[in-house]
């Protein structure tokens, strides 16, 4: 089974509104550590800073120092800590936020789960199924111990105020049961090193995990196909690719990833249903077909990139960790999904390498 998304949490935005704020002085601010400071790491560091309440950020680290030096210098207070490792252990912080490259997380994520202290992970988890199954059960044996989880893992679709729409539609039974789901992943552009292997597991990895929050299902088998490319590919690359995920419930989940339309950043999910169809990614809120007149409404814009499109997603994302944190958990997809996300990653190339259908091989929780 898959880990829902739950709303407890302190002036978090959802569809519901607003919820009740803690009571908050700086003695009791959730004292953050960003490892990684790049594009998605200053991100969080400025969110952290202006927009999420019960938290503050007290150092980041990062491999450029200068970098480091340029982003803590835009929060009082904050401090560089060169070594990673090295910040996780110090004991004026409180919690991580990991934006370091996924070849690190490992190691980083092991050692706040040795210390006690919540983590949120950008994905992906670690780089390879097998080393996700380790953080896995690395976390378990701390669960067992301490009767909660640490781990959080940066899917941010979760909060996304449509997706949540979407998945409460679905649990609602007002569609019937969900068939088919169509998924678009289209970006403007990619850099000259983003591989068609790379489609897969930076990209349609969100698609996996939407899969799974919207179905409540484990994908089984993953088949890719490779259309005619475009001539703004990637050198060598297969641009766009057709995906199809199959789910242990005999639903299918298709995929067009398109990282070079020259266009703007868009992701579009639809499923459709026994009793009717719903639509997200329209810049239009949910569209719904059922009985009647179909009512649907299309917008002419597009956002030019994942943080405008998500923006207010990762707003949600980062309330709900901070709130959850100060209690000592988490509230938001966990190391199974992280280390689900990895497996069918795998099978994934797997099955771009081949041509064919190919299992996904995942161990027992």
């Amino acid at each position: 089974m898959t880990t829902a998304q739950t709303t407890t949490g302190t002036t978090t935005e959802t569809s519901a509104g607003v919820l009740p704020a803690m009571a908050e002085t700086p003695a009791s601010q959730l004292r953050v550590a960003v490892l990684g400071v790049g594009l998605m790491g200053a991100d969080h560091v400025a969110r952290l800073h202006s927009r999420i309440s019960g938290a503050r950020v007290v150092a980041v680290s990062d491999a450029f120092a200068e970098k480091a030096e340029q982003v803590a210098g835009g929060v009082p207070g904050c401090r560089v800590i060169a070594d990673p490792l090295a910040a996780i252990a110090d004991g004026e912080i409180d919690a991580v936020v990991i934006a370091t490259p996924g070849q690190f997380h490992e190691e980083q994520v092991v050692a706040c789960i040795e210390r006690g202290i919540p983590v949120l992970c950008e994905k992906p988890l670690t780089m390879d199924a097998d080393s996700s199954l380790a953080v896995v059960r690395a976390e378990d044996q701390f669960a067992a111990r301490a009767g909660r989880r640490l781990v959080q893992v940066g899917f941010m679709r979760r909060f996304d105020p449509e997706y949540a729409q979407l998945r409460a539609l679905i649990a609602s039974g007002e569609i019937g049961e969900p068939l088919v789901v169509h998924c678009a992943h289209r970006n403007p552009s990619v850099p000259p090193h983003f591989t068609s292997e790379m489609m897969l597991t930076d990209s349609v990895v969100h698609e996996v995990d939407v899969a799974r929050f919207l179905l409540d299902e484990e994908i089984v088998a993953v088949t890719v196909l490779r259309p005619r490319p475009t001539r703004h590919a990637v050198d060598g690359g297969s641009d766009p690719l057709l995906v199809l995920f199959e789910t242990t419930g005999g639903r299918m989940v298709d995929v067009e990833c398109f990282v070079s339309t020259g266009i703007a950043y868009e992701v579009r999910t639809e499923v459709v249903a026994e009793d009717g169809i719903a639509l997200i990614g329209l810049d239009t809120g949910l569209v719904r077909q059922s009985g009647g007149p179909a009512g649907a409404v299309r917008s002419s814009g597009i956002t030019p990139s994942f943080k405008e499109r998500f923006g207010r997603a990762y707003d949600i994302e980062l309330q709900h960790w901070v709130d959850a944190a100060r209690r000592g958990g988490i509230d938001g997809p966990g190391v199974w999904d992280g280390y689900a996300a990895a497996a069918v990653g795998e099978a994934g190339v797997l099955a771009l390498r081949s041509g064919q259908r190919t299992e996904v091989r995942m161990a027992q929780r």
